[in-house]
């Protein structure tokens, strides 16, 4: 039997087996399922890393014929990322869904979904047949708005749900003509034969070709300007969903982005070019957005998009180490490209756990409300703050391997290009440093206004860490963090076959062992640093252990009256870098009305709304109901109205059926005249 038949039973058995038991054993068959598919997809992903790739033919009958399955080194590291990210979901999943064991029938629903979108995950990146491939995207895409409309009682849910699923067809409209394109002229459903094509056309065509199907993946990933359906489904979605859908959905995008250009095989300097500017954008314009941000999912799911920046950034970068033939630049981008979706995958779906927790303990996501949780959630504090350094890039975390691999090939292309080259690799450098410093901004605005100070507001409640259950995966998240960015070397050698697959062979001979020794160097300086910081703390605890600790109210020095309005806001926070990126935002605010001064309290309100949605969104969606608004007097709830549309369109059959001949005849002797 085939590993691709072998994981079809097991999540069949596993979906049938969730409707008839009881939630405990939902949880545990849904683990079970996620368990063995996970093992099952990853043992030939792990050879074909190694250089062992994978091949296998599944018959598909008349709709699909045979179905090429291919596990190579870049199917590989994909599967391996979504495994172990899908893993870790479920395993958070578990408990954070204890609270709505309630409804029994959409936990079940939940469950379903879940297996579901493991396993058509794994099929996009293992399966090379046409329409199989887009079968099982569609089915991802509707298993995952049933995840993301999990509260469905809540309109802005809805919303969220609808948005997604209208813009994923928009992603799959562009798929879908890529691909009738490719068919037309090859009469080949295998995805082989994209390559054969463009490679038999000219290149100007081929790069239509690629920009068709770049913008379809791009749709998914969300890059600037196809990016408005994240910051809604990502706060809509259950914590563990938001975790998958940015750690790992969206980095499908990603892979087919690297596929077609693995297939295109042409137009490298220019698709290099156009990656790049428009990652950089992306980079930039995500984090800006993120810092503005007072919902934290949303805070999360912006900084997503700076994050698939960063990625991009990676893969312009190679694209112009081979069209310039120089192996440092395609090594250096691919590598920090793909490790940088492993390490975009660990510390956000890290944080969005942490955000699900918090949401479930104090029942809000708004960061103005949030405040001195460090006191009461010690544990989830120090995973966020983890997380919080690796995805501004700071050793020896493993956010910070990737990013300077990037900086590493730029400043080597800065020194090696010609003066267009050097202009790009230059502007993209100081894009590049703009977004770590603007991360290092938004990551301190959310841990300090969330966990230190003290509460803003009073809960009616008991506020305590939360169960083990949820940290676990957390903790097994963060030691990977750890690991990645003490021992860079490792993951930088596993990404050696991988990075060949992509560059055509060029970085085969690429002596990568300088780039390792100088990550190892920068790693055991950091690593040395924490050390002798942790030595001087101990010798300081140890000096002054006689001495009786005094516990006193925070900030009670220096004032009279301390209140929890003397501290910063989230607004307050980042208002001068606000006023300074004014132009490119647009900010509501709202203020109640006062009549007398100081006569009643103020309330000033500042709500950030993303400018590209506007205008790509809005505004069409504007017109386009003001057009549907000139005919709405047909669709007028009159019943007699649609019994007379009725009897017109009988009426107008029977007179076709009775003088159609006569008036295709009367046209054919007129066309011959």
């Amino acid at each position: 039997m085939s590993f691709t038949v072998f994981i079809i039973i097991i999540s069949a058995i596993s979906i049938v087996l969730t409707c008839f038991v009881k939630d405990s054993g939902k949880r545990n068959i849904s683990l079970a399922a996620v368990i063995i598919n996970a093992g099952v997809s990853s043992w030939p992903a792990i050879y074909s890393i190694a250089g062992i790739p994978f091949q296998e033919i599944i018959p598909g009958g008349p709709v699909f014929g045979d179905i090429p399955i291919r596990i190579d080194a870049l199917s590989g590291w994909f599967i391996i990322v979504l495994n172990f990210t899908v893993f870790t979901g479920i395993l958070y999943g578990r408990s954070y869904m204890r609270q709505y064991e309630n409804k029994s029938g959409i936990v079940t629903i939940h469950y379903i979904s879940y297996i579901i979108i493991h396993v058509t995950m794994i099929g996009i990146l293992i399966v090379q047949n046409i329409p199989a491939f887009l079968f099982i995207w569609e089915i991802m895409t509707l298993s995952a708005f049933i995840l993301i409309i999990f509260e469905y009682n809540k309109p802005e849910t809805i919303k969220a749900g609808i948005n997604f699923l209208i813009q994923s067809h928009i992603c799959i409209l562009f798929l879908i003509i890529g691909f009738i394109w490719i068919c037309a002229h090859t009469n080949s459903y295998d995805f082989n034969a994209i390559g054969q094509y463009c490679k038999s056309v000219n290149p100007a065509i081929s790069l239509v070709v690629y920009l068709c199907f770049f913008i379809g993946f791009a749709i998914k990933t969300g890059f600037v300007p196809f990016h408005t359906w994240l910051p809604y489904a990502h706060p809509a979605a259950p914590a563990h969903i938001s975790g998958i859908m940015s750690g790992v959905m969206i980095k499908l995008g990603i892979f087919g982005i690297i596929r077609m250009l693995i297939l295109v095989n042409q137009n490298y300097l220019i698709i290099g070019y156009f990656i790049l500017i428009l990652s950089l954008i992306s980079g930039l314009y995500g984090i800006i957005l993120a810092i503005v941000q007072q919902n934290l999912k949303k805070l999360l799911a912006y900084s997503s998009i700076e994050n698939v920046g960063i990625i991009g950034m990676g893969i312009g970068l190679g694209s112009i180490g081979i069209a310039l033939k120089d192996p440092y630049l395609a090594f250096t981008g691919f590598a920090a490209a793909l490790l940088h979706t492993f390490n975009h995958s660990l510390y956000k779906s890290l944080l969005f756990q942490i955000a699900g927790s918090v949401y479930q303990t104090i029942h809000t996501l708004n960061i103005e409300s949030m405040g001195g949780l460090v006191k009461k959630m010690p544990q989830t504090a120090i995973l966020f703050l983890v997380a919080g350094i690796s995805i501004c890039g700071l050793p020896p975390f493993n956010g910070f391997v990737s990013e300077f691999l990037i900086y590493l090939g730029l400043f080597k292309g800065i020194y090696s290009g010609s003066l267009a080259l050097t202009t790009c690799l230059i502007l993209s450098v100081t894009g590049l440093v703009l977004i770590g410093g603007l991360a290092i901004l938004c990551f301190t605005k959310a841990f300090g206004i969330i966990f230190l100070g003290k509460e803003r507001i009073q809960f009616g409640h008991l506020i305590k860490e939360t169960s083990t259950a949820k940290l676990f995966p957390g903790y097994l998240i963060s030691l990977f963090i750890v690991i990645i960015g003490i021992f860079p070397g490792v993951f930088i050698g596993i990404l050696i076959n991988p990075v060949n697959l992509i560059s055509n062979g060029l970085t085969s001979h690429f002596p990568e062992l300088k780039i390792i020794g100088t990550l190892n160097s920068i790693s055991l300086l950091a690593c040395s640093f924490i050390l002798v910081k942790v030595i001087i703390l101990l010798i300081k605890r140890f000096i002054v252990r006689k001495y009786q600790d005094i516990i006193t109210p925070t900030w009670v020095c220096g004032y009279v009256a301390p209140n929890r309005r003397m501290q910063y806001t989230a607004s307050s926070y980042v208002r001068s870098f606000r006023k300074l990126v004014q132009p490119i935002l647009m900010m509501n605010k709202k203020e109640d009305n006062i009549t007398g001064m100081l006569s009643s309290p103020i309330h000033s309100q500042t709500l950030p709304y993303d400018k590209i949605e506007s205008v790509f969104i809005d505004l069409p969606l504007k017109y386009f109901n003001k057009i549907l608004g000139n005919v709405r007097f047909i669709q007028n709830g009159n019943v007699r109205h649609y019994i007379l549309y009725g009897v017109i369109f009988i009426f107008l059959i029977v007179i076709y059926t009775i003088f159609g001949d006569a008036v295709s005849y009367i046209l054919t002797m007129l066309k011959h005249l």
